[in-house]
């Protein structure tokens, strides 16, 4: 079983002294800060969240969405945390504010990996790496472990990444979060290799650590206490993780019903059902207000207190089962609104996502990072061959290679300078890659 005193390691990543703590602000609210204050949390605002380059100020970008996933997660974390205090930690100085603290800093980062233009940039990722990279032979020299990284790119495991190699202290701990905050980040914790993951276990649909950091992680898990599955580079999740997912879930659940309503894509009518419904009852005030758009947001944020509420029971009534790392599913799965949640699923996906809008912006961003990963993966590959062969490239890929960090004057294993590449284009905003494309092309507008 899982120990909370471990789980609530203040130890910062790649930092080998402790900093002194104040009461006034822990460990863990350091963590916000450093998320809050990273380039890679600002570019967010530049990043598609459901609804590719809208015309709408309104709409929600990857930077608003991360932030209102912290604010529910902050308040999950609290509500547990003092369940957590009353049943484990009575004599500890440890507060509620804290497990908000933790739980928020991860809600901030959950994103942070994540490349332009949506899920459907990892997609054309992962596409481009099979149908380029790998069909012509150019990932043979990776082991299968190594190559899975690319070819089932995960922005979650990029994310991690970011957090403990790409930001601040590069190559040095990254933000130096401590230890709690950065195994709450970890939703997927399992490289990429791992055959027949436990089915069911929803930690382990996806895969969080590259190859590259399999060796920060395992630290990490060990310092946690995390649970090893079945002696293979797979874990149990930390228990706060679930409150991130939770909150991730809410926002996306709640608030993909509201930008469809302001949107235009669905009615009134429908949008208040739907959400009266995940609520059971009409709230007491609720008739004083007029104006339809006011109504949507009334409810909206009705809606997810209401959540809030449940999923902190939830969690409450499964905590020992997740401190032994027999719980599989996600909090909600156990909601009295599960139905219901399915069903905005499944309207999210024919009436708000399958829209012309969408279509266009994500036929654009296919043929965009089809482009960058194409030209960078070129100038890399003639590098190396200058390096290693001394076969001159061919000019665009000199000045291509510009674009870089760090121009090299040596010669880089395969994986490594296929790692240049992803992280330079997943760091990307949409405007950048849309800038970069242009400029690649000899466009002077697009």
């Amino acid at each position: 079983m899982m120990d909370w005193y471990k789980l609530l390691s203040t130890k910062r990543f790649g930092q080998e002294t402790k900093e002194p703590v104040s009461e006034s602000r822990s460990p863990f609210h350091k963590d916000q800060d450093r998320i809050v204050f990273s380039s890679a949390f600002r570019r967010l605002q530049d990043k598609t969240q459901v609804h590719s380059m809208t015309d709408s100020d309104y709409v929600r970008t990857r930077l608003t969405h991360s932030m209102e996933v912290a604010s529910v997660g902050r308040s999950l974390g609290a509500n547990a945390g003092q369940v957590v205090i009353d049943r484990h930690l009575k004599n500890s100085t440890y507060t509620a504010a804290e497990f908000g603290h933790i739980v928020s800093a991860a809600c901030l980062a959950h994103d942070i990996g994540n490349p332009p233009f949506g899920h459907f940039g990892e997609d054309t990722i992962r596409h481009w790496f099979k149908t380029r990279a790998a069909a012509k032979g150019h990932l043979d020299g990776l082991s299968s472990a190594q190559q899975k990284d690319f070819l089932e790119f995960e922005g979650n495991a990029q994310g991690f990444r970011v957090l403990t190699k790409l930001q601040n202290w590069r190559h040095d701990g990254g933000l130096r979060l401590t230890y709690a905050t950065l195994g709450t980040f970890m939703k997927y914790p399992r490289v990429s290799d791992i055959e027949n993951p436990i089915p069911e276990d929803f930690a382990g649909k996806k895969f969080g650590i590259m190859q590259s950091e399999l060796p920060e992680f395992s630290a990490i898990a060990g310092e946690l206490g995390l649970i090893k599955r079945e002696n293979r580079n797979y874990w149990c999740r930390h228990p706060l993780t679930y409150l991130v997912e939770a909150a991730d879930d809410i926002c996306y659940s709640v608030v993909d019903i509201e930008d469809g309503y302001k949107l235009g894509r669905l009615e009134f009518a429908e949008t208040e059902d739907l959400m009266l419904r995940l609520l059971g009852e009409s709230p007491n005030r609720y008739g004083e207000i007029e104006d339809n758009s006011e109504k949507i947001s009334y409810l909206r944020a009705k809606c997810i207190g209401h959540l809030i509420g449940e999923v902190s029971s939830i969690f409450a009534d499964y905590e020992r089962d997740i401190l032994e790392g027999s719980f599989k599913k996600d909090l909600l799965s156990y909601s009295m609104n599960a139905n219901i949640f399915e069903e905005v699923n499944v309207l999210c996906k024919t009436r708000i996502f399958n829209h012309r809008e969408r279509v266009q912006a994500e036929l654009r961003g296919s043929e965009i990072l089809n482009t960058l990963l194409e030209v960078f993966f070129t100038a890399n590959l003639e590098w190396e061959k200058l390096l290693n062969e001394k076969a001159p490239p061919s000019p665009r890929s000199k000045v291509v290679m510009n674009l870089f960090e760090n121009q090299r004057d040596y010669s880089k294993p395969l994986y490594d300078w296929l790692l240049d590449i992803t992280d330079f284009v997943s760091g990307m905003t949409d405007s950048f890659a849309i800038r970069q494309f242009s400029d690649l092309k000899g466009l002077t507008s697009i």
